[in-house]
């Protein structure tokens, strides 16, 4: 149960005759990161081939439109707005004419900085036609007098400061790049004789691809009909997203080279041996907080039960009765299975609270349910901190562990006791031995500076105003 919004998914083929199927197949296995639009840029003789639209992969793409898109090559992308607003302009992957043919790009992150490289783009002629942080990449590929496109795309990803990964679509082949510090994931794959690029590994499984390795950080890839080639052009010091392992990435997905579902289970472990409480069974909020909960049983030796049903198909409820139902919005999605909490004491285990809306009511309904003792555990530390590179998070006045204490955030929540996994639990339990992982959420100190006059922070000013 969430109430956090996930990033961008993307995705890039070259060298297969389906590949805007296989970009297809692909996006669907990315869905969970975005849910807002999708679209799918092919390539063929006669140049790019587009097919952009609000909503799910499955509302936006028909077997027509899919067999319209023809070609070896394609670029897919899936959107959750963390820049720019919800509207069918801001889809991606962007298109634009580029000298004498076209270019298409697709972003997963958010760039810091963007609003000052198109402050002084615009003053120097240029006109945007979105809102979005991807199409200032395209604008300074166009304004570059360097010869080729593989040096104009490393010299405008040498100006950009926050995240990016990317992929880049001509008529002469396809690029893949990662930003220095890697704060989304991106990893290569191989199926027969075609490249795969993608958000995560879950998006190889499922067109049978075979995962080869990370896209390194301040790496750029580019496949045309000569190959595969690499070059590491960008330095900086690794700050991967922890929140991709806590909560965002596909269970069944590798992500900096670790297994997430695996991860997340270790995460459990620790939690049990940082807060243990004597209890009758362990319950995760699904779906995000089984493994964390599979995890804390095996570690406390406390029963898991499956006693909270999530329902499925249900998006967003827009009729309630008007006779008026406590918590009708977290029921419609959840639901105590009761004969089995009642008179017990319950461990609920989740991923993180965010501004703690949710778990209060929640807790709430176990307790209607008759559990006798709700125990909260969350299997990441107090989220302080907005993230700036990518994910869309509150404002830190929404952010309720910004301004409460533990303690206050238990009474709030109206849990018997509350214990949130340390920061040194994260590291221990996903091995970072080096600090590589970006905590910022958790610690208030973010890798990347991020300008005074972002956006993005001007907005959370705002707010604390």
């Amino acid at each position: 149960m969430r109430e956090l919004k996930e990033a961008c998914g993307i995705v890039g083929i070259h060298g297969h005759p389906e590949a805007a199927n296989l970009a297809y197949l692909a996006l669907y296995a990315l869905q969970h990161r975005g849910q807002e639009s999708a679209g799918i840029v092919s390539c063929d003789q006669r140049g790019l081939l587009v097919h952009r639209g609000m909503g799910l992969v499955a509302d936006v793409f028909t077997e027509e439109i899919l067999r319209r898109l023809t070609g070896q090559c394609a670029i897919g992308h899936v959107r959750y707005s963390t820049a720019g607003g919800s509207f069918l302009r801001n889809a991606q992957p962007f298109v634009v004419g580029y000298r004498g043919g076209g270019l298409a790009i697709a972003h997963n992150g958010n760039l810091v900085n963007a609003h000052l490289i198109k402050k002084d783009l615009e003053a120097r002629g240029s006109l945007f036609q979105s809102t979005i942080d991807t199409e200032v990449i395209v604008h300074l590929i166009a304004a570059s007098p360097l010869p080729t496109l593989r040096e104009r795309l490393v010299e405008a990803l040498s100006q950009l400061r926050g995240s990016f990964s990317l992929v880049l679509l001509t008529e002469k082949g396809l690029f893949a790049a990662r930003d220095p510090q890697g704060f989304r994931p991106l990893v290569l794959g191989r199926r027969q004789d075609a490249i795969v690029v993608a958000s995560e590994s879950c998006a190889l499984d499922l067109i049978e691809a075979e995962m080869v390795r990370e896209v390194e950080p301040g790496e750029v890839l580019e496949v045309d009909e000569k190959g595969l080639r690499g070059i590491k052009t960008f330095k900086g010091p690794r700050r991967q997203c922890v929140f991709e392992l806590i909560y965002f990435a596909r269970p069944d997905s590798t992500v900096f080279s670790r297994n997430v579902y695996e991860a997340r289970k270790e995460m459990g472990r620790v939690l049990a041996r940082e807060h243990p409480v004597s209890a009758d069974m362990v319950v995760p909020i699904p779906d995000s907080g089984v493994p964390a909960a599979i995890g804390y049983a095996q570690e406390s030796g406390i029963p898991f039960e499956m006693a909270l049903v999530r329902n499925h198909y249900v998006g967003r409820t827009f009729i309630e009765p008007e006779e008026r139902i406590r918590h009708f919005g977290v029921k419609v999605k959840l639901n105590p299975v009761k004969g089995s909490v009642r008179g017990k004491r319950v461990v609920l285990v989740d991923d993180s609270i965010v501004r703690g809306t949710t778990s209060r009511k929640l807790l709430n309904m176990m307790r209607q349910a008759g559990a006798s003792e709700v125990h909260q555990r969350l299997s990441s530390p107090p989220m302080i901190g907005p993230c700036y590179y990518g994910i869309d998070t509150p404002t830190r006045a929404e952010l309720i562990a910004s301004s409460l204490g533990v303690e206050e955030i238990r009474q709030h929540i109206g849990a018997d006791s509350l214990g949130y996994l340390s920061v040194e639990g994260v590291r221990k339990a996903i091995g970072d031995t080096g600090d590589e992982f970006c905590m910022a959420c958790f610690t208030d100190q973010y890798p990347v500076a991020i300008p005074e006059e972002s956006p993005a922070r001007q907005l959370t000013l705002f707010q604390e105003m």
